[in-house]
Parts: C-alpha cells; sequence; structure tokens
C-alpha cells in the first residue's frame, strides 16, 4: 500500500516507517523543507508542505491508499496563550487539510488514521473508562473533540477513520520516559501530588503494532485506545520505574500546588489522568506484547 504521514519525521512516525517498508508498503512523509543533506531511506520520499496550510501537497497526498495523521505540537509544555494556540492550529488545520485532500481523491481513501489522545475522557479519578465513555469538558478534552470531528468528515468521502486514542508512549529513545528516566537516574524520581492519579500508557511495540493490525482490520472504525490493559497509578509507575533503574524514588512528594506554580496550567494535567483500557482491541483479539508496566519498563531500561 501506499501510506501518506503528516507528522512522520517524529517519534512515533520514524517507527511506523520502519516497520511499514519491509512489509513492502510506500511511505510518502509531509515536511515543511526538504534539506539537500537529508535523506529518506529506502521505500520512504518526501513531500514539502506545511499541513496547517492548504497546498500543492493536497494532490500529491490525494494518489495514496492510506492515511496516517501524526501531527501535533507536544502538550508538553507551559499552556501560554501562545502555546494554546499552536497547540490547537497543529492539530484542528492539518486534520481538515488532510482530509479535504481525501475529498480530491473522489472517493477517499481506504483508511485514516488519526491520532488523538485520552485526554478525550476528561479526569474521572477511578472511573474505568473505554471507547463508549462520554468525553470532558476541560482544555483538553475540548481539544480532543474538535479534533476528531475534523477527522470523522473524512467518512463522507467514502473513508474508514479509526481515532487513534493515544496514552502516554513508552519509548526507549523518546515519548514520556526520555524526560523521566534522566531524573530518576540521579536519584530525583519522585510522586507527583497525591500519586493517586491514573497514568494510561503505551509500549511503543504494542502502538506499532496496534497501527499494523488496524489497516488489516477492516471491521473496526472509530475511536481505538492505544493504551496497555493495565493502566496504574502515578506512585506505582514511580516506584516499577524507579525498581527498574535500581533508583528507589526516596524523595519527599512534589506537592500539587508546587507543580501548579512552576508548569502552571499544565501541572493540573500532571496531577490527574484517566484509567483508560482498550476496550475495542481486546475484544477484536489483539495481544498486547507487554501488557504490564513491569512488562514494558523491564524491556525499556531494566
Amino acid at each position: 500500500m501506499r501510506v501518506f504521514m503528516t507528522g512522520g519525521t517524529g517519534f512515533v512516525g520514524t517507527m511506523l516507517s520502519r516497520e511499514l517498508v519491509p512489509k513492502g508498503h510506500q511511505i510518502g512523509i509531509l515536511t515543511r523543507s526538504i534539506s539537500k543533506d537529508r535523506k529518506p531511506g529506502e521505500g520512504v520520499s518526501f513531500i514539502q508542505g506545511d499541513p496547517t496550510r492548504e497546498g500543492p501537497w493536497q494532490k500529491q497526498a490525494a494518489k495514496y491508499d492510506v492515511f496516517i495523521n501524526l501531527a501535533g505540537a507536544s502538550i508538553f509544555r507551559r499552556w501560554s496563550k501562545k502555546a494554546k494556540i499552536l497547540m490547537r492550529a497543529s492539530r484542528i488545520l492539518t486534520t481538515r487539510n488532510l482530509v479535504n485532500a481525501l475529498a480530491v481523491r473522489n472517493g477517499g481513501g481506504k483508511v485514516l488514521l488519526s491520532t488523538s489522545a485520552v485526554g478525550y475522557y476528561g479526569f474521572h479519578e477511578d472511573e474505568i473508562l473505554d471507547e463508549g465513555s462520554p468525553p470532558g469538558n476541560d482544555y483538553l478534552a475540548t481539544l480532543a473533540v474538535d479534533w476528531e470531528r475534523e477527522a470523522l468528515r473524512a467518512e463522507d468521502f467514502g473513508t474508514r477513520v479509526l481515532l487513534c486514542r493515544f496514552g502516554i508512549v513508552l519509548g526507549k529513545n523518546g515519548g514520556a520516559l526520555a524526560q523521566m528516566v534522566p531524573l530518576f537516574r540521579r536519584g530525583l524520581g519522585s510522586v507527583l501530588g497525591s500519586g493517586k492519579q491514573w497514568f494510561s500508557w503505551i509500549h511503543e511495540q504494542d502502538l506499532v503494532s496496534i497501527f499494523l493490525f488496524l489497516l488489516d482490520k477492516e471491521s473496526l472504525s472509530g475511536p481505538i485506545n492505544f493504551t496497555a490493559p493495565d493502566p496504574v497509578t502515578n506512585r506505582e509507575l514511580t516506584r516499577a520505574l524507579g525498581t527498574a533503574l535500581g533508583k528507589p524514588a526516596f524523595l519527599p512528594v512534589v506537592p500539587g500546588f508546587i507543580l501548579k506554580m512552576v508548569k502552571g496550567e499544565f501541572g493540573t494535567i500532571l496531577l490527574k489522568g484517566q484509567k483508560v483500557i482498550p476496550k475495542k482491541l481486546l475484544d477484536a483479539g489483539f495481544r498486547f506484547r507487554f501488557p504490564t508496566i513491569v512488562d514494558a519498563l523491564s524491556d525499556l531500561v531494566g
């Protein structure tokens, strides 16, 4: 198949390309600039264009069969007014323009896998959430609802749409661990706030395997939780990561008001969470290679 990606040069997109190309798929990656010194790998080509703006890239995208939308500015920053505008535009405008490219295709692509996030559900303390749970009403939840609404427009063009609600991605060379491991190695790991907030996560290899599974599973559409079946609390995560690194966390708990003071509104996200399970994947027979946090961390940092 011919696969078109936005956000394809990032952490997740790079992993996906490495899995797709050996299986015979041709990858086209949208990038804002193409440097002569930057060569795509075998089976990969670069297409120049800004996903937040309409342009000639849309006609090129329309020639592809599968569309994977990974673009979106990181939320791991202090949420200034400018940052919020960037976070929203990078998601809404990119998805809107990609779906408009599907309209050019006259019949749509075979499938659109569009990134979303478990932040869609808002904060529910200990309530177990699956794909049928309603959205929240906080900033991230509202952003996710609008983001998904843009992707679902592609159904009007005969496209099978999958809304990929990511949990926190754990990887060896990226994702949340890239920020956490250095602190723990220096003995600075600590529980955040009450430590009772839920952490819905996914191992990088399982995340890629889910994408491949969904490409073949034509009966699935709509929201899919990209999370392991064993969510953990912040306290459990802290303990597991400290054990995996041989660096138990002895520091006092980081008070919630300190996090909010340092991180602003984003600090609230670190103090709350969602207990999300991948019900649709489990019902469809997907088997996780790393179903528990101990399995995942043993592989990634042990």
